[in-house]
């Protein structure tokens, strides 16, 4: 396959795969900042459907970061890894103290990315989960732990590119995935962007205004977007 130009073509041609979900008024888009919102802000508009960000943060383990031993979700949701925090005896309050750290830098993020706005409610919807791209979905399976926790009916994951094999693995865990391209080998999601430039805090600030924006102009359940 050739690459894409950047995110939002990515989105665009995600947006083709995903049109079954179109024009269905149970449909909410999340997206993982930041690169996965100029994807999901294609998405939304094409499928008419509102657009939100999720926020995932990693709970590293103390002295030793760069490893998880959990995961915070947007709207309060805490995932731990039992079997690894009751093996290498991490105690409690080094746990609380992880937690309160990365609960802190989350709403950061989300007042940053939403402003007042209040996050959109997944109670009993079908939710498209969406990100720039798919290589050990590690984040990707915070969060749809934490939509299961808030009480998201159904959970498809949405990804322009991805490793076939974690693309397979994920697969069970939701209840649909939709990965436009699947390239073997898949090496790095950044080598199928011509454009992989760092998505700014602005650029999601923005992009939320506007499909929120654009949302309210059409009428939520209206007619999805068409065009380029």
């Amino acid at each position: 396959m050739g690459r894409y130009k950047d995110r939002r073509h990515a989105g665009r041609v995600l947006a083709e795969a995903l049109r079954d979900y179109a024009g269905r008024p149970d449909v909410v888009v999340l997206a993982l900042p930041r690169g996965g919102v100029p994807v999901a802000y294609e998405v939304a508009r094409r499928l008419g459907a509102p657009l939100d960000v999720f926020v995932v943060r990693k709970l590293g383990l103390p002295g030793h970061e760069e490893f998880a031993m959990g995961a915070l979700a947007s709207g309060g949701v805490i995932v731990v890894d039992r079997p690894v925090i009751q093996s290498l005896g991490i105690s409690s309050g080094a746990i609380e103290a992880a937690i309160a750290r990365e609960q802190a830098e989350l709403a950061r993020r989300e007042r940053l990315y939403r402003g007042d706005r209040p996050p959109l409610d997944v109670t009993g919807k079908t939710v498209i989960l969406v990100d720039d791209g798919l290589a050990t979905g590690s984040t990707m399976r915070a969060a749809v732990a934490g939509l299961r926790q808030r009480g998201a009916r159904r959970i498809v994951v949405g990804v322009p590119i991805a490793s076939p094999d974690t693309c397979e693995a994920l697969a069970p865990e939701v209840d649909d995935i939709v990965c436009a391209a699947t390239p073997e080998p898949f090496v790095a999601v950044g080598l199928w962007y011509e454009n992989f430039e760092q998505t700014s805090d602005e650029e999601v600030r923005q992009l939320l205004e506007t499909a929120e924006r654009e949302l309210g102009e059409r009428g939520h359940g209206a007619t999805p977007a068409q065009g380029p």
